[in-house]
Formats: structure tokens, C-alpha cells, sequence
């Protein structure tokens, strides 16, 4: 697909379709008008005779004859009164969803110039440029690799975005936005892979297949026996019943000053979870593959860090296992000492991503972190609490938490903070270990953010349980991408 940006007026621009907004009520955004004006009238006649409706993403083709357009689509905007970021959002899902699989070659979106309500940093023309481009991306989706028959190649080839500038700004803005929808296509490849093809070991065959694209980062791949020097037993105990390998995957991007410290994304990589021997019911057990979105979520993000090159430096680690039950599975009752040296009685082998990342967050001191940021598919108890709309998230440090929970509100990838009390540490306590690995039904998230607590306490962490976001059950089953959006924007906020 090619995608550009452009400020000729879009009479002068012949393409295939133009797109269009148009509100319930109030003023016209300028490219509905010069529209309009171009067709005589005809969009204005047709609002009037209820042809033509502004409710927020209804959509309208106009077939056209001896126009510089063969057709226009008209998104409905909405009433101004209830226009926000989350209803634009909702726009531009319908717009790609009338062009994705429609007639039409090239296209011409003008719906920059609608206005919504919001702070500047959202409503912006650089901040829709770069929804746009993500939003582009993000609905234009698929994934086919494993259908024996593959769908036709889509008639659309060319995207161009009206702007009212193509300075580097605005460009900037939207290759952003391109960027990382790329980043959540890649999430969504890794997660929809497989688990017979997506385990650890090809896990880290991605890493560095990305490293050998990509100039800019670096690999480094922990296997069994590294691990086992380390001391690493938490990643190791998880493991142990299934016949492919663990790994510990680091990856280094440096694009900041040589003395900046770098800001550390963690991964839970448990590439397919039956729970081992506290096994799963069978219904649904299916959708455990994707138990390692916390791992494709940071690929996806360094993804977009390898092609827009910020000036930052970004960490990312992935704890990769696979948790199968056999007879050399970790049981209930075994006790392992982690790589900080604390114990840990596993009192049920399902609560196993904390166990790979507990170790994974030790291991992340050697980078002098600026702040770390894990996220894991972690607990059933967040996606109780918080549904499939909000990623849970847990910190040591406000600060911290604050930028995230913005960076959220920003992109429309939002999270929700949950209390990390020192009340719920005593949920953990074990009569033969220093800690448990579960603290029973109450609270399930907040202990689980408890026990990785533990871990982090020499350095700014937050924790983002994505069990309810990193992907979609039923009819539309597949990963979302998410929370890469969230983490992308976090980070160029720390960008030079």
C-alpha cells in the first residue's frame, strides 16, 4: 500500500474516491464544503431530502460522473456537542471499512479538518494525522497465512491524506501513525501464529531476524543452560514440561546519548498455557496461544522503534516458555529459588507468567533503567474487573503511572490503575517459602502485581495486565495489537 500526504486542493486531485465528513449538525468541516461546492450543491440537496445523514459513522457512497472523483464516501461525524477522540475514532474504523475491500484503486481522505472535543495534544491536526495513519493500518488487517486459498489481492493500492501542510511536522505525524499500526499488525501476526509454530525458540528467531533487518537493534538469546548459570530457576521451573526450550530474549536499541538510561519494556512470553499440571478446562484452551501477548506487544513496539529511529534508548526482554504438563513438570508445593535469591512455594503451576517475569525483572537491574514497563496477559481476575476495554495497571511510582494512564487517554488505548497496597502483600505469605505464588480469589490482579512488586523495588516499574485486551474471542477471535499504541506514545514522550 502506498501512502502519502497532500495539501493540493482536492478539486485539483483526480483519484478513485474521496472521503469526506459530515456532521448531524453545525458548521461543515472547509473539504465538505469545497465538495459540495464542486458538485453544485448535490451533498447539500441530499442532506436536505434525508439522503445524506451526519450520524456519527453512518456511511454514504455517492457514485459520480465527470468529476475528478468516481465516487465519494460520506462519513457521518456526529453532533458537534458529542464529538470526541473516541467517536472520530469511530469514523475512520467505518471509512476503512467501506474502502478495504471496495472498488476503488486510489483514495483521497479529507477528514483532517473535523473537530472534536478535547486537550490540544489529542485534537490537534498532527494528532488525527497520526490516528489516521494507525487507524489505516490497524482496520486494513488480515490474516490469511494458513488459509488454503488466499482472498483476492484488494483493489486499493493508493492512500492519500489531505492536510493543510506537507511540512515535516505533519509528515512526521503521519508516518507515526502508519508506524505503528505496522507495530500492532506485527503484534497481531505473532499472536495469531500458531503455537505448533510459535514457541520459544521461533520467538527468538524473530528477534533476531529483526536484529539482522535492522542495524539499529541488538540480540542477545538466553538459552536453558545460560539461564541456568544465572540462577534463573522461575523461568526454567515453568518450562520444564514442554519439549521446547525456554528463552530469555534481549533486545537493544540505542538511540539516545551513550549515558542515557534506557527505559526497559518486559514481556511475558508463555507462547501456549494449558496451566501445566493445575490444568485449564479444555473449552476455550485454544485461545492460550495467545498468552504470549505481553512478548508480541514489545516486538511490535520495537518494531516501530527500528523504523522511526526516536532518540531514546529501549530495553526490551521477553521471558519465553511454554507451559505444558508432563512428567517433569513443575508441581504444586515445589518450592524454586529465583534469580534474586528469594523463594517462591508454587502453590499452582497456572499462575506461571509471574514466575518467568519475576525473574525477567531481576535480570533488567543490570540495565540501570530509567523506568520499566512489563505487561502479561496475567490474570482472568482483570478481565472480571475491567472487561475487555481497559488494560489493568499496577506501579511503584506515580509518576510513572501518570504518563502511562496519559499515554492511554492520548491514543485511545486506555488502562485503568488498580491499588498495590502493602495490605495485599500478606495474601502472599507461604508457611515454607518466602512467598507464594498465588494469594487466593480476593484481589487476584493486585496480588499478582504484589508478587512482581517484589522484584522491581529497585527501580521505577509498572506493571500492565493486557488479559483482557491483547485480544478477541468469538466471531472476530484474533490479536488487537494492543497495548503497543499506549507504549509507542509513552515512549516518544521521552524521545530527545
Amino acid at each position: 500500500m502506498n501512502f502519502s500526504l497532500s495539501s493540493t486542493a482536492i478539486t485539483a486531485t483526480k483519484t478513485d474516491c474521496l472521503v469526506i465528513g459530515l456532521p448531524e449538525k453545525g458548521e461543515w468541516p472547509a473539504s465538505t464544503k469545497a465538495a459540495d461546492d464542486a458538485l453544485g450543491g448535490l451533498i447539500t440537496q441530499l442532506e436536505k431530502t434525508g439522503d445524506l445523514a451526519g450520524k456519527n459513522a453512518a456511511v454514504n457512497t455517492l457514485p459520480l460522473v465527470d468529476q475528478p472523483w468516481q465516487r465519494v464516501i460520506v462519513i457521518g461525524t456526529g453532533k458537534d456537542a458529542d464529538r470526541t477522540a473516541a467517536s472520530y475514532r469511530k469514523c475512520l474504523a467505518a471509512m476503512v471499512g467501506a474502502l478495504k475491500d471496495g472498488p476503488s484503486g486510489s483514495v483521497l481522505i479529507a477528514i483532517s479538518d473535523t473537530g472534536f472535543s478535547g486537550d490540544a495534544a489529542s485534537t490537534s491536526e498532527d494528532a488525527k494525522l497520526n490516528l489516521i495513519g494507525r487507524i489505516l493500518e490497524d482496520q486494513l488487517y488480515t490474516f490469511t497465512d494458513f488459509k488454503s486459498e488466499q482472498p483476492a489481492a484488494r483493489k486499493l493500492k493508493k492512500v492519500v491524506v489531505q492536510a493543510s501542510d506537507t511540512d515535516k511536522a505533519l509528515k512526521n505525524a503521519l508516518n507515526l501513525g502508519l508506524a505503528t499500526g505496522r507495530g500492532m499488525n506485527y503484534t497481531k501476526d505473532l499472536g495469531n501464529t500458531p503455537p505448533n509454530i510459535c514457541h520459544p525458540v521461533w520467538l527468538a528467531e524473530q528477534a533476531q531476524a529483526m536484529a539482522k533487518d535492522n542495524d539499529c537493534i541488538q540480540t542477545e538469546i538466553l538459552d536453558e543452560k545460560q539461564m541456568e548459570e544465572l540462577g534463573m530457576n522461575t523461568i526454567l521451573a515453568v518450562g520444564k514440561g514442554s519439549k521446547q526450550p525456554p528463552r530469555l530474549i534481549v533486545m537493544e536499541y540505542r538511540g539516545g546519548n551513550a549515558n542515557d538510561k534506557p527505559y526497559v519494556l518486559v514481556g511475558k512470553g508463555i507462547t501456549f498455557d494449558t496451566g501445566g499440571i493445575s490444568l485449564k478446562p479444555g473449552e476455550g484452551m485454544d485461545e492460550m496461544k495467545y498468552d504470549m501477548g505481553g512478548s508480541a506487544s514489545v516486538f511490535g513496539t520495537m518494531k516501530v522503534i527500528a523504523e522511526t529511529q526516536p532518540k531514546i534508548n529501549v530495553v526490551a526482554v521477553i521471558a519465553a516458555a511454554e507451559n505444558m504438563p508432563d512428567g517433569g513438570a513443575s508441581r504444586p508445593g515445589d518450592i524454586v529459588t529465583t534469580l534474586s535469591g528469594m523463594t517462591v512455594e508454587i502453590l499452582n503451576t497456572d499462575a506461571e507468567g509471574r514466575l518467568v517475569l519475576c525473574d525477567a525483572l531481576t535480570y533488567v537491574k543490570k540495565f540501570d533503567p530509567a523506568a520499566v514497563v512489563d505487561m502479561a496477559t496475567l490474570t482472568g481476575a482483570c478481565i472480571i474487573a475491567l472487561g475487555n476495554q481497559a488494560t489493568g495497571l499496577l506501579s511503584n511510582n506515580d509518576e510513572l503511572a501518570n504518563e502511562l494512564l496519559a499515554a492511554g487517554e492520548r491514543t485511545g488505548d486506555r488502562a485503568w490503575r488498580l491499588p498495590l497496597w502493602e495490605e495485599y502483600q500478606s495474601q502472599l505469605d507461604s508457611n515454607f517459602a518466602d512467598m507464594a505464588n498465588i494469594g487466593g480469589r480476593p484481589a487476584g490482579t493486585i496480588t499478582a502485581g504484589c508478587f512482581l512488586s517484589r522484584f522491581a523495588k529497585e527501580y521505577r516499574w509498572a506493571h500492565l495486565d493486557i488479559a483482557g485486551t491483547a485480544w478477541n474471542s468469538g466471531k472476530a477471535k484474533g490479536a488487537t495489537g494492543r497495548p503497543v499504541p499506549l507504549l509507542v506514545n509513552y515512549l516518544m514522550t521521552h524521545a530527545g
